[in-house]
């Protein structure tokens, strides 16, 4: 029996030390592959770990971003390397450097010499070479120009608010009409690219239309006004339930640049080449910039000015969403109506949200519309 029992141990304490010799040289390798390289700039580098060989740390990002949770993701590495505000790390097959804090985010977003688009290699296969995403700096401005002219500035915008207003009082009599729940978030997708399909294409054939959001809802999981703005005013109302919303909900996690040569910022290096994650949620959940920032609080717009960089929900600098000022508007006319003529019903309220590609519920907001009498 003691034999075997040495044996045994033997055998553990072969297979532990395999395991540790194999889980160290496997983490390891990264780091050789794309820190060591760099030489003595590598000391340069910002705090952060390179995680495993081909899928870096992609794991724990889906893994936490597939919680009720997602914010872990940048709380981990404040708690782990400090409020250096950028982290070394390795995601969507490329080495990259996170930035977290409003300083650093500005940075970026606002230097278009020094930082180029960075979007994974799917979002560029996807969307084409010729795509906003791909471009360059000087071509991009010019079809921004030209494409988004209909949707930028008061006067252009104008023309579409009694279209939206009628789409809006339309869609809501249906759904409240339905005897059956609705699922709210695919409604009022359908509901934008109404208003898309008016502007760009003229009409909206059903046919048309939800050919367009099937292809825009492949693409995506493929990748990544008249209000009275006077308080007192329902849209007054409306317009901080709008920016709290974005905040809270940052559709967009993060933006994608690359380094065209060497950048120093605060003292640690990005190298020419790799990409920076613009972490946008890091901003909109830092408690050093709102108050509480895991609380749902409209109040806190109340005569608020926000700092410059500290509120991105489309993005900044040169690439900022060009549909920024439509997508307001429509949320202000739909709020608008909403909260003056109906009460929404969840089936599910409190249920599970899922936050890739976008933040939603599960159940895409299964409810029922009701018409206040």
């Amino acid at each position: 029996m003691g034999l075997y029992l040495n044996i045994l141990a033997l055998v553990l304490a072969v297979l532990l030390g395999t395991y540790v010799i194999v889980f160290g040289f496997l983490k390891k390798i990264n780091e050789w592959c794309y820190v060591s390289s760099l030489g003595e700039k590598k000391h340069s580098l910002p705090p952060g770990d390179m995680g495993w060989p081909i899928i870096g740390n992609m794991w724990s990002f889906l893994k936490v971003f597939r919680s009720n949770d997602p914010d872990t993701f940048i709380y981990n590495k404040v708690k782990r390397y400090g409020r250096t505000g950028m982290y070394k790390t390795y995601l969507f097959g490329s080495p990259s450097i996170i930035v977290s804090i409003l300083e650093t985010c500005r940075k970026v977003l606002a230097d278009d010499e020094q930082f180029g688009l960075g979007y994974p290699l799917s979002t560029k296969q996807l969307t084409g070479k010729k795509s906003f995403h791909s471009i360059p700096n000087s071509e991009h401005k010019r079809l921004r120009r030209l494409t988004t002219a209909p949707i930028n500035g008061h006067e252009a915008l104008s023309m579409y608010i009694g279209y939206i207003e009628e789409i809006v009082v339309n869609s809501l009599d249906e759904w409240s009409s339905m005897k059956e729940p609705i699922e709210l978030l695919n409604e009022l997708r359908q509901f934008t690219f109404k208003v898309i399909t008016h502007i760009f294409l003229g009409f909206t054939a059903e046919s048309v239309m939800g050919s367009v959001e099937k292809r825009y809802a492949d693409l995506n999981y493929g990748m990544k006004s008249a209000a009275v703005n006077i308080p007192g005013f329902a849209f007054y109302k409306a317009l901080k339930v709008i920016d709290e919303t974005l905040r809270r909900a940052s559709v967009s996690f993060c933006n994608f640049r690359e380094a065209k040569v060497d950048v120093n910022i605060n003292g640690y290096l990005i190298p020419k080449g790799w990409k920076v994650l613009v972490w946008n949620r890091g901003i909109h959940i830092d408690p050093q910039v709102y108050s509480n920032p895991k609380e749902f609080l409209p109040q806190r717009w109340e005569n608020h000015q926000p700092r410059a960089g500290s509120f991105l929900p489309f993005g900044a600098g040169s690439r900022i969403c060009p549909g920024a000022d439509l997508a307001k508007l429509e949320i202000s006319i739909f709020l608008h109506y909403f909260l003056l003529n109906y009460e929404l019903e969840q089936i599910k309220p409190g249920g599970p949200i899922v936050y890739l590609p976008l933040p939603r519920p599960v159940d895409n907001c299964l409810a029922k519309v009701m018409k206040i009498e």
